[in-house]
């Protein structure tokens, strides 16, 4: 711990504390956003989301699988990790991706069915030196 997790329900509440008696702070209804897991009580997760807020979310509505959202803008994805490789899409800011892999300083991503690699960089839910594969 820490490590990244993505929300694995279309809603999913985030609580004060590790219990449904803890007021709610804020409704996700975003599937696939990936959470920072930071701390964990019974079967609930302290996650921070990338605007800083922290709170605790049932393990339930989270999953193992890695995404990253685009930050700082649109941004490109390029067919080969190099920026002068064909483009393969473009994604605008908060835009979610599934991470295929990580390596180095690039990661390639797949939204909507499309491929892409980009500097880590640019994207929330990777670790600056994490390898995933």
């Amino acid at each position: 711990m820490p490590r990244f997790v993505s929300m694995n329900a279309t809603e999913a509440n985030m609580r004060t504390g590790p219990g449904r008696q803890y007021p709610i702070m804020w409704v996700y209804k975003r599937k696939y956003l990936p959470l920072e897991v930071v701390d964990e009580k019974g079967p609930w997760r302290k996650v921070t989301d990338h605007e800083g807020s922290t709170g605790w979310i049932h393990r339930a509505l989270l999953s193992g699988r890695r995404t990253a959202m685009m930050m700082g803008g649109k941004k490109s994805l390029f067919r080969s990790k190099d920026t002068n490789s064909q483009l393969a899409i473009t994604a605008e800011e908060n835009v979610v991706g599934h991470i295929i892999e990580c390596a180095d300083d690039w990661c390639q991503l797949e939204i909507e069915g499309t491929k892409g690699w980009i500097e880590r960089h640019h994207l929330w839910g990777v670790y600056s030196r994490e390898v995933i594969n």
